[in-house]
């Protein structure tokens, strides 16, 4: 790991952390009030670890700015981590060989399955409607899906702007 590497980590991170500070709260205050509208904004906290892994395009990028980001939304370290590994999940998977843009999807959909499922008691989901249920899933992977596809088009501008070249590990191919 280079200083370059650490440092782009670092700033992405923070940055991330100060956005997820704020959709934490914002989540918090919906979940309490509304909670099937509060996963509207659950995308959000895939943001920061899919800019690093687009990025960077390195092994454990997305979990490094996960922590990096949860030290500093403290009260939702746990809640970035989660999220991060998820980001991780499909490069992971296939051993860090490939970098392709369906994997970011691929995961992004893959934890909005998930989520609902893991919260469902938080949600009472046993309890909603058919409709409701399909509608719940349906806004968390939207979101979800969004939040990847957010995260790609910052990194992008990022990268042509010529941010980060030395943290990278492998050139970018156009």
């Amino acid at each position: 790991m280079t200083t370059a590497y650490l440092l782009t980590c670092a700033a992405i991170g923070v940055a991330g952390g100060v956005m997820l500070w704020g959709a934490g709260w914002i989540s918090t205050v919906l979940f309490a009030t509304v909670p099937f509208i509060s996963v509207a904004i659950a995308g959000l906290w895939l943001l920061p670890a899919t800019v690093a892994l687009r990025l960077l395009e390195r092994p454990l990028a997305g979990i490094l700015v996960g922590v990096i980001s949860g030290l500093v939304v403290f009260p939702f370290l746990g809640a970035a981590v989660w999220w991060a590994f998820f980001a991780e999940l499909a490069f992971l998977v296939g051993l860090y060989r490939s970098w392709r843009t369906w994997q970011y999807y691929a995961g992004a959909v893959f934890v909005g399955v998930v989520y609902p499922i893991f919260a469902a008691a938080s949600f009472n989901l046993a309890a909603m409607h058919p409709w409701a249920l399909v509608t719940f899933f349906a806004l968390t992977i939207a979101s979800c899906v969004a939040g990847v596809a957010l995260g790609i088009l910052v990194a992008d501008r990022l990268r042509n702007a010529g941010v980060a070249k030395l943290a990278r590990r492998r050139p970018t191919l156009v």
